[in-house]
């Protein structure tokens, strides 16, 4: 453990800045017993951007990981990217490996002359199981193992390139902080979080790209103006980003993926999961949602998310399947292969049945 020295000879952990507040989001419930407890911090803001539900501290810096995302397509999209809305919904996804994405992500490169040689992501084996089998039974190209094709983040890696043809960036570089795309990337983030740069600090995500900082609070304002642009902007890039992603939701994620399923439960929503516990989503009333499981685990994000959602009041849009905002928050606790309990969202007392 990392520890400091503090005023008065204290010495705290380097844990200490994102613990502190932190509250109860999930309980793993089994049998008549609570197992476990998923702690972290969650904002609810309604469409003026005021915070109506508020768990832990959502302006603690944490890294938002992939749900950053819709955020990287925005800047593309600014710098001159074009491609087919399916292909900028891939862009923004964290795949499952699954043919059509792959497929998809082939599309991107050859529509600028490239193949999967010119990723620079981490090579990896598809995410989704069926598809990381199917991918050792008939790969694409490099063999059955790990490849820049099949991680998750091909498909943003795949526009970063087609993006810096566009500008005539070089292309061999795109991955350095420095780089005009990444400058870029930076300069919306800060824009659309409204985060002071103090905040913001960068180091380097799983797939290799570089990675920014947000608050909690941030990333739900950026995500609010995404998901309200298609009304109020809808000839911008935002609302062009956030048509895409919402109409595309098998492009996002893909088989049994929940940030698919909740996009399909939720006409019009923007939403992007994240790795380490992170979530952000924005409704097309702008209400919006973020929120950072601290323990990383993905197992309390399906609950956490469909309670947040509902709190942002999204089972009252028009068009809402309610059975799919339920099928999305329920999560099984399994014994001997039945359920015997529940993963449930904990802070719902907290909004009293959500905005109406």
């Amino acid at each position: 453990m990392v520890t400091a020295p503090m005023a008065g000879g204290r010495t705290v952990s380097a844990s200490d800045a994102v613990l502190d507040g932190a509250a109860p989001l999930a309980e793993v419930i089994r049998g008549d017993l609570v197992e476990s407890v998923h702690l972290g911090h969650l904002v609810v803001i309604d469409p003026s951007g005021r915070p109506v539900v508020q768990v832990g501290n959502p302006t603690t810096p944490v890294w938002p990981r992939s749900s950053l995302k819709p955020l990287q397509l925005l800047a593309m999209l600014r710098a001159g990217l074009e491609l087919p809305d399916r292909l900028l919904a891939l862009a923004s996804a964290s795949h499952n490996g699954e043919q059509f994405h792959l497929e998809g992500v082939l599309q991107i490169l050859a529509s600028v002359g490239l193949g999967p040689g010119a990723l620079q992501n981490t090579p990896d084996l598809p995410i989704y199981p069926p598809a990381a089998l199917d991918w050792h039974v008939a790969p694409h190209s490099g063999g059955p193992g790990p490849a820049s094709l099949a991680q998750n983040c091909s498909g943003k890696h795949a526009a970063m390139l087609a993006t810096c043809l566009t500008q005539g960036w070089d292309i061999q570089t795109y991955l350095s902080p420095e780089h005009p795309l990444q400058r870029a990337v930076r300069g919306t983030i800060l824009e659309m979080t409204g985060d002071a740069e103090l905040v913001m600090h960068t180091t380097v995500d799983g797939c290799g790209a570089p990675l920014f900082s947000t608050t909690l609070l941030g990333l739900a304002r950026a995500f609010s103006t995404l998901g309200a642009a298609p009304t109020v902007d809808v000839l911008s890039h935002e609302a062009r980003a956030a048509r895409a992603i919402s109409a595309h939701p098998d492009m996002v994620g893909g088989t049994g993926r929940d940030v698919t399923l909740a996009m399909q439960a939720v006409p019009g929503l923007v939403a992007k999961d994240g790795a380490e516990g992170v979530y952000a989503a924005g409704l097309p009333d702008g209400s919006a949602i973020a929120f950072k499981v601290l323990d990383g685990s993905a197992r309390a994000r399906p609950a956490i998310l469909a309670a947040a959602l509902r709190a942002a009041g999204a089972a009252g849009l028009p068009g809402v399947y309610p059975g799919g905002l339920d099928g999305l928050g329920r999560v099984p606790v399994l014994g001997g292969g039945r359920p015997v309990g529940e993963v449930r969202a904990v802070f719902a007392g907290a909004y009293a049945e959500g905005r109406r």
